[in-house]
C-alpha cells in the first residue's frame, strides 16, 4: 500500500470515471474507505491546477459537512506527497455502485422504487443546503451494507466542467435540456438526471443502447415523449418519468420532494424481472409454488411471444400455457399484446 502523510492507505483500484479512479483505503480515524484520486491533466499549467485544486478543495470541505444518510459521506481530503493530485476520504460503501447492475439487466421496479426514493431523500436535503450535483448516474449512486443507495461525488463537477465531463464519461444523456441551451444547472437539472437514471434501470444497458443516441436528440426536445418503454414497465411510471425529464422546467417536477411524492408511491406490483438480450427479453415472476414465463422473440418484421407458469423445483404439477402472440406479428403488434399481459 501507498503511505501518505496524513497516515490514509490507499490499496487496491476498485474503479475509475472521466476525472478519478478510486481505490478502497485504510483510515486510522475511520478504518476501511473509499480514496478518489483526482489528478492533474497533462496539459494543465501550473496556474489552471492550482486554480482547479483550490476550487474544488473549498467545494470537497463544503461536502465534508453535508453529513445524510441518503449521501457518501467525506470523511477528509488530503494532497498526495507529489502535490499532482488529491484525494478524498469517503465512507466505503460495500455494496459498490448501480453501474454494473445496471449493466447486467433491468432492475425490477421495487429496486428502482426505493432506489428513487433514497436517492430524493438525500437530494432534498443538499438542495436545501444550495448545493446542485450536476451528475446523477448509476456509476454516482452506491449501495451500503444494508443496500440503502447513496449519492456518491455530490457537487464535485461545476457547470464550467460538465460538457467535458459528460463527454469522458459518456453521460452526455444525462445533462438536461435547457442546459445544451446555456441556461446553465439548477435543482431542475438534477431532476432530470434522476428521470433518466430510472430510465436506464428500469431497462438496463442492452435496450437503453439499442436507441439512438440521446446527444443527438436531447438538444432538439421532445426527448421523453420519445422513450422506447419495456412492455412492463406500467403507464404510471412512464408518466412521471417523461414529467422529471420534461423539457419545459416549469412543467418539471420543481423541487426533489415533489419528485419523491410521485415516486414513492408507484406501483410495484407485478415485480417482472427481465432479461434482455438482443434478439429476445424474458419476463419471469414467482407467484408462490409456481414461475410465470414470458419470452418475446424480437426480429425485425417477425416478433413472438408467449406466456406459460411452471412449477418451481420440487414443487408438482405441470406446465401451463397463459397466452402468446399466436404466431409472428409485428413489433407494435407485439408490445401491445405484451403490454396487456404483463399489466403495464
Amino acid at each position: 500500500m501507498t503511505n501518505l502523510l496524513s497516515g490514509l492507505q490507499v490499496g487496491k483500484k476498485l474503479g475509475g470515471g472521466a476525472f478519478g479512479e478510486v481505490y478502497l483505503g485504510q483510515d486510522d480515524a475511520h478504518g476501511q474507505v473509499a480514496v478518489k484520486k483526482l489528478s492533474r491533466k497533462v496539459e494543465w499549467t501550473d496556474g489552471k491546477w492550482d486554480a482547479w485544486k483550490a476550487a474544488f478543495l473549498a467545494e470537497a470541505q463544503n461536502l465534508s459537512r453535508a453529513a445524510h444518510d441518503h449521501v457518501v459521506k467525506v470523511h477528509h481530503i488530503v494532497a498526495a506527497e507529489d502535490n499532482e493530485s488529491v484525494l478524498i476520504c469517503m465512507a466505503f460503501c460495500p455494496g459498490g455502485s448501480l453501474q454494473g447492475p445496471y449493466e447486467r439487466a433491468p432492475l425490477p421496479t421495487p429496486a428502482v422504487r426505493k432506489i428513487g426514493t433514497d436517492i430524493l431523500i438525500g437530494l432534498s436535503a443538499l438542495h436545501a443546503r444550495g448545493m446542485i450535483h450536476r451528475d446523477i448516474k448509476p456509476a454516482n449512486i452506491l449501495l451500503d451494507a444494508r443496500g440503502n443507495a447513496l449519492i456518491g461525488d455530490f457537487g464535485l463537477v461545476t457547470d464550467d466542467l460538465a460538457f467535458g465531463y459528460a463527454s469522458g464519461a459518456g453521460y452526455y444523456d444525462h445533462l438536461a435540456y435547457e442546459f445544451w441551451h446555456g441556461r446553465g444547472t439548477s435543482v431542475k437539472t438534477d431532476i432530470w438526471a434522476i428521470g433518466a437514471t430510472l430510465y436506464r434501470l428500469l431497462h438496463g444497458k442492452q435496450w437503453y443502447e439499442e436507441a439512438p443516441s440521446p446527444k443527438d436528440l436531447i438538444p432538439y426536445g421532445g426527448f421523453a415523449d420519445g422513450l422506447n418503454w419495456l412492455p412492463h414497465v406500467p403507464k404510471r411510471w412512464r408518466r412521471v418519468i417523461r414529467q422529471l425529464m420534461e423539457d419545459d422546467t416549469s412543467k418539471r417536477y420543481q423541487t426533489a420532494d415533489q419528485a419523491l411524492g410521485a415516486i414513492s408511491s408507484l406501483p410495484i406490483a407485478p415485480a417482472w424481472l427481465a432479461t434482455v438480450a438482443p434478439d429476445q427479453v424474458r419476463w419471469e415472476a414467482n407467484s408462490g409454488k409456481r414461475l410465470n414465463v414470458v419470452e418475446w422473440k424480437r426480429v425485425p418484421r417477425k416478433n413472438e411471444w408467449i406466456a406459460w407458469s411452471e412449477p418451481l423445483c420440487g414443487a408438482s404439477g405441470r406446465k401451463k400455457t397463459l397466452g402468446g402472440s399466436g404466431g409472428a406479428v409485428s413489433a407494435k403488434e407485439a408490445i401491445a399484446g405484451l403490454e396487456r399481459f404483463l399489466g403495464a
